[in-house]
């Protein structure tokens, strides 16, 4: 079997393990740095993962299901029902079949679901630029800034999960599976639209098509295929122009993006039900929590306030550069021409991030699942020296596990 065709199949836990070792390192790191830090303050690492911010929230709706909300004295309402429920409904059942309480099950599943986000960032990597770059992905993912929040009783690890398979799916043609993990991807975060919007603008890209050159998809799959004994690496931008369709009829192609909107759609719906606002009731519950899309309006203020004083202005230019940062690497996803659906997905999770008028301070979080936006710093680190970018990984998987000790011990939720 070549290269190209292992890359085609789903990997297995065997080519993937050093990505998954590695992953798994990092984030042990993680913990234990946290766990030495929080001893220090006399605080609980656990605790701090498991039951605090949103996590207490989750365990909430799994325990006692929804309707619970807190009125603040500003007129302000926080409502359970800004949270979606699949990692809730995870929670339960694990609950329910185990001595674990709703905490300690909130943890399993999200230790659980970021090696699963971890095995299928390293799949879509694999499959566009090779094991290598694959490993590198994950690494980066791994010790970003924030990474903490992978080990913590939150969504995002889940959703991570979700949406990188669904876009594998994609990739290879596996449109009912593409449309399934996107209908659960949409059940675990209201930014599963990103996932969603991924799969139908690869559905309706090979529709257009088909249409257009009149032919079986399976002929587009043999237009892929490489040249014998050619590297991989050259073809690169031939396997990003088209996802591999495997031989699937229309009709599946169809019915995958057809799944993909129901979880979405279906839990917004329902709260609008529930709460007697019609569609748009879920809008008024997140205004509750002053969670809206202003297109990066108050965001813009809020970085220009801090250049009105100082250091905070030291802290306004942080943020100016991890903006450009990001932009600069969608432009590079870009000019890399990365697959229509990565590119779809990693711009509307990026766009969501950055110009919603929710609380400032957990954008870097928010921006946790645009894992494609890494490909072209994998892509660049897979080139190094071995020696070299173990010592660039090792390096910055130290400072970002001392930076998530003192982010979560800090008074600010993540």
């Amino acid at each position: 079997m070549t290269d190209l065709e292992t890359r085609v199949a789903s990997p297995g836990v065997r080519r993937a393990a050093p990505a998954l070792l590695g992953y798994a390192a990092v984030r042990a790191l993680g913990l234990l740095v946290l766990a030495v830090w929080s001893a220090a303050r006399d605080k609980s690492a656990y605790t701090l993962l498991t039951a605090r911010w949103d996590s207490l929230w989750y365990t909430r709706v799994a325990e006692l299901g929804y309707g619970y909300e807190v009125r603040l004295p500003n007129g302000d309402v926080h409502s359970n029902l800004a949270f979606f429920p699949l990692l809730p409904w995870l929670e339960r059942l694990l609950q329910a079949v185990s001595p674990l309480s709703y905490a300690d099950a909130g943890f399993v599943v999200s230790l659980l679901a970021s090696l699963a986000a971890a095995w299928g960032i390293f799949a879509v990597a694999d499959r566009l630029y090779g094991r290598r770059a694959g490993l590198c992905a994950v690494l980066l993912w791994a010790v970003l800034p924030v990474g903490i929040v992978q080990s913590m009783a939150y969504s995002e690890s889940l959703f991570t999960a979700l949406a990188a398979w669904s876009l594998y799916a994609v990739l290879t043609g596996r449109w009912l599976t593409a449309g399934t993990l996107a209908l659960l991807a949409g059940l675990t975060r209201p930014v599963g639209l990103a996932v969603v919007a991924a799969v139908w603008a690869a559905g309706i890209a090979a529709f257009v098509r088909d249409r257009r050159l009149g032919t079986a998809p399976s002929a587009h799959h043999r237009s892929t295929t490489p040249t014998p004994g050619a590297h991989p690496a050259e073809h690169a931008p031939l396997l990003t122009r088209h996802p591999d369709h495997d031989g699937a009829p229309a009709w599946r192609r169809a019915l995958g993006m057809l799944l993909a909107p129901l979880g979405a759609a279906g839990y917004v719906l329902w709260v609008g039900h529930h709460t007697g606002r019609g569609p748009l009731g879920y809008l008024d519950v997140q205004a509750g929590w002053r969670n809206g899309f202003d297109g990066g309006y108050a965001f813009a203020r809020f970085v220009a306030e801090k250049f009105t004083s100082f250091p905070s202005a030291l802290a306004g230019l942080g943020l100016v550069t991890g903006v450009a940062l990001v932009i600069w690497l969608y432009i590079v996803c870009v000019r890399q021409r990365q697959p229509l659906p990565l590119l779809v997905y990693a711009g509307v999770v990026t766009a969501l991030a950055l110009c919603a008028s929710s609380y400032f301070g957990s954008k870097p979080r928010l921006l946790l699942p645009a894992f494609p936006l890494l490909l072209p710093l994998a892509l660049a680190l897979s080139r190094l020296h071995t020696t070299t970018s173990a010592l660039v990984v090792g390096a910055v998987a130290v400072g970002s596990a001392v930076y998530g000790a003192f982010w979560l011990n800090g008074s600010g939720p993540p």
